[in-house]
């Protein structure tokens, strides 16, 4: 589709379409704007944590542990309020927004997506990160990188196949810059978000994943996210418990997804008004953490000790079933934030407790190992992602025999998990509630985003003889409304009119049946 008027954005998308160099330039902006979101965002998360706990130490349970118990208690509750007003009163919606929204602009709108709208998230899971809540970091980020890059290609004006790509490098830039982990950013895009990985679209996105890791590495440091111990594969007779390991991450998968929407329906069948409902959330929870400071925030200490084997199995059983139960309260009850670190935190403790029983009636591997493995496993049964959570292990390891395990776990895990749902991942379970049926034909939606302000149009049309009414529409209104305007009226053409009402230009029916064919060109070609 061309502008209708002339200009730089008009000269950058007729390079778009027909050179390969300009995207790639276009995805190395994406990355260094996401990764640059992605750094902001985390340092956001650090001083809401240094405002309620005195520091911004990624370990929240070791800082806890150093305060008094009413300001544990505090925290959370405190900061559930002040998240409760920042959605009534800020957020469009009123409700937190993460990755299942990602996908739904993905299938059904064609990619677009408001930059003011992922800001505004993010800003309310910082917040809800910051004060202790048991949620993750990565899905507002994912949403962060997808919202800033889709507002880029909304004001390039570019079409829904190239939205789509665009957009799938914010994606891929997000997650890389979060886990330092370039491949495994690249194939998420692809996996969970896109769909595809059509080399036109998996090209740039691996240039914005590419480019994200080295702003973050330069930020942060070149660590990943987790510090591992040597782990290796003690023999391949383990190969039937992973297999049982997968199993059972597939049932906790299975237990935390439910959970969380049976938890939103609780706080909708006791009518606690939508606002106090992250201070409850956050005010059991903080009486949690008085036992169990392993619970708050993100949960990456747990996740570190157990890698590490320094937890015991009378301490993982319960640990298991307080993270559980935090974190299905917050999501449930409207805290922001993502289901990733959890299901990291949830499988690591049942792949370590699930490693320490089986030590205690055979030689096996570290308990270590089957943390790493149980990661993987739980976190592809709830992100319907087994390719990028085994690279993810691969790109933290670079183990093969480990992540070899991984994949058998991961495969298992989700099929289990999706037999007994019925939906491929939590963000489809999630869209599938709001009724958004991903397995409908995804041109449809294209048709009703593309907005008439896209197409290039002529003179205005003179009035019928007869002083017959014009048809009209306006820029802002999409394709679909025109089509179905034009059926209505058996026109041969619209008028396109200004918020006066005033005629500014005119198109042809032949215009509209051009634009319906590009359109659906975008759509196929983009593997829509």
């Amino acid at each position: 589709m061309q502008l209708n008027s002339p200009g730089v954005l008009f000269r950058l998308r007729r390079l778009l379409r027909t050179q390969s160099l300009v995207l790639g330039a276009l995805a190395v902006g994406i990355g260094l704007l996401v990764g640059a979101g992605t750094v902001a965002f985390r340092e956001a998360i650090d001083l809401v944590q240094t405002l309620f706990y005195g520091g911004d130490d990624l370990y929240l349970a070791r800082l806890a542990r150093g305060l008094p118990g009413w300001l544990v208690v505090l925290g959370p509750t405190a900061g559930g309020l002040l998240v409760g007003l920042y959605y009534a009163k800020v957020m469009p919606g009123g409700k937190p927004q993460g990755v299942a929204q990602v996908i739904g602009a993905v299938a059904r709108t064609g990619g677009r997506m408001r930059a003011g709208d992922g800001v505004l998230a993010a800003c309310g899971s910082a917040l809800s990160l910051g004060c202790g809540a048991s949620v993750g970091r990565e899905g507002p980020a994912v949403h962060l990188g997808a919202a800033l890059a889709a507002g880029l290609a909304g004001r390039l004006r570019l079409g829904p196949g190239l939205a789509r790509t665009v957009l799938g490098c914010g994606v891929a830039a997000a997650v890389a810059a979060s886990f330092n982990a370039p491949i495994a950013g690249a194939l998420f895009a692809g996996e969970v978000v896109i769909g595809h990985y059509a080399l036109s679209a998996f090209a740039p996105i691996v240039v914005s994943s590419v480019v994200a890791t080295v702003l973050s590495r330069g930020w942060f440091g070149d660590f990943p996210a987790f510090i591992l111990p040597h782990l290796t594969l003690a023999s391949a007779w383990e190969f039937p418990a992973f297999v049982v390991l997968g199993g059972l991450c597939g049932l906790v998968a299975v237990a935390f997804m439910r959970g969380v929407f049976l938890a939103g329906g609780l706080a909708s069948a006791l009518r606690l008004p939508a606002v106090l409902r992250p201070m409850v959330a956050g005010a059991l929870v903080g009486l949690l953490a008085l036992v169990l400071p392993e619970v708050l925030g993100v949960g990456y200490e747990a996740t570190d000790q157990v890698l590490k084997g320094a937890y015991h199995l009378d301490l993982l059983l319960p640990l298991i079933l307080a993270k559980l139960a935090a974190s299905v309260i917050c999501l449930g009850f409207g805290f922001g934030g993502g289901v990733f670190s959890p299901s990291l935190t949830l499988g690591a403790l049942v792949g370590g407790a699930f490693g320490l029983a089986l030590a205690l009636v055979a030689p096996v591997s570290a308990s270590g190992a089957y943390a790493l493995i149980g990661m993987g496993a739980l976190a592809a049964a709830v992100l319907g992602a087994p390719i990028s959570t085994t690279l993810i292990v691969f790109e933290l390891t670079g183990d093969y025999a480990l992540s070899v395990g991984t994949m058998v776990a991961a495969v298992v895990a989700g099929a289990l998990s999706r037999q007994i749902c019925g939906h491929l991942s939590f963000f489809r379970w999630q869209l599938a509630k709001q009724g958004i049926d991903l397995k409908a034909p995804k041109a449809e939606g294209v048709l009703r985003v593309l907005r008439i302000g896209d197409l290039t149009w002529s003179a205005p049309p003179q009035r019928p003889a007869g002083g017959a009414a014009l048809v009209s529409v306006t820029a802002e209104e999409t394709l679909a409304v025109a089509l179905a305007r034009l059926r209505q009226s058996g026109a041969e053409g619209l008028v396109v009119v200004d918020d006066q009402g005033q005629p500014i230009g005119g198109l042809r029916e032949t215009d509209l049946a051009w634009a319906c064919v590009r359109a659906l060109d975008d759509a196929e070609g983009s593997g829509a």
